[in-house]
């Protein structure tokens, strides 16, 4: 499972960890998300995520 880093603020989602504050269970891929799912941190939404290098 890949890893998506938000490309405003750089918060990375790691499917592994999931988003447990948020309800978003591990194991979660980032494409399974809500697609009201917006960074934990700055709030952006999900277009605003890319690939982790």
């Amino acid at each position: 499972m890949e890893k998506m880093v938000c490309s405003v603020c750089g918060y990375v989602y790691d499917p592994a960890v999931g988003d447990p504050d948020n309800g978003i269970a591990p194991g979660t891929k980032f494409e399974d998300l809500p697609e009201d799912y917006v960074c934990p941190i700055c709030g952006v939404g999900k277009d605003m995520f890319e690939p982790a290098e």
